[in-house]
């Protein structure tokens, strides 16, 4: 590894070998502080931003919802381009500063349309018409969006790999470290969360949203501190070159011998030049997608050179590369169900809102309300107390069971996942049902700022829902992390991480059509609309069962899938297979 040592900087280039310093935990302060700062300063933004937009802005709740299933959408896409730009040029250490600084321009902005009168629509009355935003307050809102999702596009492909990036993973004490670094990040992660959804929500909600949004943006600037702060001592990785590419060999040279016979001993008879990268696990011959393996057929026009490389990688590639294709192509079934899964886990941060905001959200006979944003924090609170018990108990259980070491298998928990998000949908219509009898057919306590009857039904009813979406993310979403981490090759794990949030991203366009196309619907010849902004006017349930039976259909996909699907397996010295299915080591759970 070349290694450019200037006082404390270190430089780590990866194409060639050589020993060098990890600073390990000296670095984690300042990795640490970055990471959890930074989450308190956007969550912090981010949360109460439906709110925000009907209450400020004074837009329609679907066109609130829509807005934000954009954003949500394109902050979660970003990263798959943060992903290409860091492997291909720029490394993570500065993928990261630069994604640090715009999330703070983003937050500066959005402050800003809060704290200047011009910047907003004028305040009304309860009973008044209010006033929209004019094209000039929207530019400035969007302006402030467009930071936060290119900050986004950077942090959150990058964050993980470079906190790792610290340790030596050659040694037991840096295979430690990294397990370490993974605790604390989901650790710092969930407390932000919830911090975020209690006292930052609180203050934008019920003291002032000026004070509420400069506080995540001095946040923000307190992270940008960190992250700069530790420049010295950070081992920065340099960039080496797209994983795009490679694919993209492997394909067209497949193409241009799409008429060349298969090879009846394939795995004897392919180009499989010698492996000798430290970074990246060499793979065995495979038998699914055999139509690629023709990349790797040698004919009469590929030249080698005498290093044993081809001449032309466009036209010749090694078994290695193919069987990376093939590690993506069996992932993206399996990573697709993850798409129709999360539109359940979207209804919480989006309708769960408004159904707080139209029930009775006093503690007791108190004066004090729960903000309705902050309701998402049981979410979170189910997902954090889950974590450790599956850890140090569940898994301690199915260890004395032999061959489940490690518990129940990686697609098994994604599985439980998705049943329970089926459950939450299922629940979050029988309550919403109920909510809105009893504001029906029971005196109702007051009205919202928009003029919305609040139901005397309790708030807290919301909560079982929002317990089972945490548990389901506790299953599901942690699965596919760590189940992207251990099934892609060592080199894609940036990719890995920006195709979690590409499913996320994907969810939201998706929850935003199905939101779209509901309401058109439904509100079709003067029927009663399913999304009425008016929740007591609408049929709220209705579109949770929707929800839901999509999900049964996403359940049955899944499992065809998953039966398909086969882990990734490692080729030791002797040419033996081993399995990686369980045992290759990856983020805790």
């Amino acid at each position: 590894m070349e290694l450019e040592n200037k006082e404390n900087d270190h430089v780590l280039d990866l194409k060639q070998p050589q020993v060098i310093k990890h600073r390990g935990w000296k670095a984690m302060p300042y990795v640490i502080g970055n990471e959890t700062f930074e989450k308190l300063g956007t969550i912090g933004t981010s949360s109460n931003l439906l709110v925000y937009l009907t209450t400020i802005y004074h837009l329609k709740s679907v066109t609130a919802a829509t807005m934000l299933n954009v954003f949500n959408g394109t902050t979660n896409l970003a990263p798959v381009i943060g992903a290409f730009i860091s492997d291909t040029y720029l490394g993570r250490y500065v993928t990261l500063g630069a994604a640090t600084m715009a999330s703070l321009t983003g937050m500066v902005i959005l402050t800003l349309t809060s704290g200047i009168k011009k910047l907003h629509p004028p305040e009304c009355s309860q009973g008044q018409v209010c006033k929209g935003p004019e094209p000039f307050q929207l530019a400035v809102l969007f302006a402030g969006f467009a930071f936060m999702v290119i900050g986004a596009g950077g942090i959150r492909p990058c964050n993980l790999a470079f906190g790792a990036d610290q340790f030596d993973p050659k040694t037991e004490s840096g295979k430690r470290g990294i397990n370490s670094f993974f605790n604390w990040y989901y650790f710092t992660f969930t407390i932000s969360v919830m911090l975020s959804s209690t006292v930052i929500i609180y203050i934008q909600s019920e003291i002032s949203w000026t004070l509420g949004l400069a506080i995540p943006a001095v946040l923000m600037f307190t992270s940008c501190l960190f992250f700069f702060m530790g420049s010295r001592i950070y081992v920065k990785v340099r960039p080496e070159g797209s994983p795009f590419t490679s694919i993209a060999q492997v394909f067209i040279s497949s193409f241009r011998k799409r008429r060349l016979e298969h090879p009846q001993d394939p795995k004897n008879s392919l180009f499989n030049p010698p492996h000798f990268s430290l970074l990246i696990s060499k793979l065995p011959y495979t038998h699914q997608f055999r139509f690629l393996d023709k990349a790797s057929i040698i004919s009469s026009g590929d030249e080698i050179k005498p290093d044993g490389t081809a001449a032309n990688p466009w036209r010749l590639c090694t078994i290695q590369q193919v069987e990376e294709v093939k590690c993506l192509a069996r992932i993206i079934p399996v990573w697709s169900t993850g798409i129709i899964y999360y539109i359940a886990v979207v209804q919480q941060t989006t309708y769960v809102v408004f159904q707080a905001q139209q029930s009775n959200r006093h503690l007791g006979n108190s004066s004090f309300q729960i903000p309705a944003a902050s309701f998402t924090v049981f979410t979170m609170f189910a997902l954090t107390m889950w974590i450790p018990i599956y850890d140090r108990v569940i898994v301690p259980m199915f260890r004395k069971i032999p061959g489940k070491e490690d518990g129940i298998t990686l697609l098994q928990r994604m599985g439980v996942g998705l049943v329970l998000g089926i459950a939450a949908m299922f629940v979050s219509g029988l309550v919403e049902e109920r909510r809105r009898n009893y504001a029906l057919n029971h005196p109702v306590l007051t009205k919202t700022p928009n003029g919305y009857d609040i139901s005397s039904m309790s708030g807290f009813w919301l909560i079982p829902q929002l317990v089972l979406i945490g548990l389901s993310e506790a299953f599901n979403a942690i699965g596919q992390i760590e189940f992207y981490y251990k099934q892609f090759p060592e080199h894609m794990r940036s990719v890995a991480g920006s195709l979690f949030f590409c499913s996320m991203a994907l969810s939201n366009y998706l929850s935003g059509l199905i939101v779209a196309v509901v309401h058109r619907i439904t509100g079709k010849h003067g029927g009663d609309n399913w999304l009425s902004g008016d929740l007591n006017k609408g049929k709220l349930d209705y579109y949770y069962f929707l929800i839901a039976l999509l999900g049964v259909f996403n359940f049955m996909y899944f499992l065809v899938c998953a039966k398909w699907y086969r882990y990734k397996g490692l080729e030791n010295d002797q040419g033996e297979v081993q399995l990686k299915e369980e045992k290759q080591q990856g983020p805790p759970v």
